[in-house]
């Protein structure tokens, strides 16, 4: 019989995670948004309106901005601005191949001047591995997007300018020891491309959407979810992501994560429908009430842990969690 997910409940909102639309410049196999080129929908300038209002009223400390890749929104640059001058720590969720499109070429520069955090996806340092996840010559562009934001001082020791790396396994497995794999990534960026970073995040790959799909397909789904049950760590119940952050979707919806809103799982209907959008937060405060779970959320829970800001320890992990990484 399989094991349900703990109860849980939400704590003190620090974090708004706003997804801006599903329009990406890249269609990667493990994304869990399923964005891609092709993809149209985008926030309204209205609900992008509301979002420092929020930020203001709730008293939040930081705007974690995602999609697709959230700088082809048209408002991202003033959404950026208004957050900063609130004083409010801003996260761009960058893939890096982003920097070189067609009118973008001075968002680093952009990034930068506001002192923007950028967490950006690299899922492993061989180009073989990350262009079969992602496509072709995107390592080589993710390369040079890191230099850029090097080149405009970000990933030093020393430096306010923060840049961290994010690493997904290439398929049906957790990831390795972050501590260890982020050494790895060090020496290898550096002495074969010159590139330094701050952090590396290692992220398990959530099975729903475009990542789900391709475990049925290869008959790996039931083993996969069977993996992160038999790993399920008690003790990273009381930092998982969910707890402290709240998701908005495209259109202003409010979701408990970024997992929970791509499955459509939206905790109001057992709890209430005060806190259903995100004009909703103007006035309320979402703390003490029950958090919506699945069986996805082993997920966050299985191994080292996973969430937004990478792995939630550095303990060692098993034989079956590490075989078959991308390293």
């Amino acid at each position: 019989m399989a094991t349900a997910f703990p109860p849980l409940v939400r704590g003190a909102l620090t974090t708004l995670q706003v997804n801006l639309g599903y329009r990406c410049n890249q269609a990667c196999s493990h994304c869990h948004v399923d964005a891609g080129p092709a993809r149209r929908e985008q926030m309204d300038t209205e609900t992008v309106a509301l979002i420092p209002r929020v930020l203001a009223a709730r008293g939040l400390h930081c705007l974690d901005l995602t999609g697709g890749a959230p700088e082809l929104h048209p408002q991202f640059r003033e959404l950026v601005r208004e957050a900063r001058r609130l004083g409010v720590t801003v996260i761009d969720r960058c893939n890096l191949t982003i920097l070189a499109e067609p009118g973008q070429e001075d968002l680093a520069a952009f990034l930068s001047e506001e002192g923007v955090t950028v967490v950006a996806s690299l899922p492993c340092y061989e180009a073989a591995n990350v262009d079969r996840q992602r496509g072709p010559d995107v390592f080589a562009r993710s390369i040079e997007g890191l230099r850029q934001l090097n080149r405009h001082g970000y990933g030093g020791p020393d430096c306010a300018l923060i840049l961290n790396l994010v690493f997904n396994p290439q398929g049906a497995t957790l990831p390795p020891p972050q501590a260890n794999l982020e050494a790895d990534y060090r020496r290898v960026l550096s002495t074969q491309y010159g590139v330094i970073f701050n952090q590396l995040f290692t992220l398990t790959n959530m099975p729903i959407q475009r990542f789900a799909a391709a475990l049925q397909a290869s008959g790996e789904l039931e083993s996969y979810q069977d993996l992160l049950r038999a790993q399920f760590e008690p003790s990273h119940l009381n930092a998982v992501m969910c707890r402290q952050l709240i998701s908005v979707d495209w259109q202003g919806r409010l979701f408990d994560c970024d997992f929970n809103q791509q499955l459509g799982q939206q905790s109001w209907p057992t709890y209430g429908a005060a806190y259903s959008h995100l004009r909703d937060l103007l006035e309320g405060d979402p703390e003490g009430l029950g958090i919506a779970t699945g069986d996805h959320c082993f997920g966050c829970t299985a191994g080292a842990g996973s969430s937004c800001g990478g792995a939630l320890t550095n303990r060692v992990v098993s034989k079956s969690m590490q075989h078959g990484t991308s390293r």
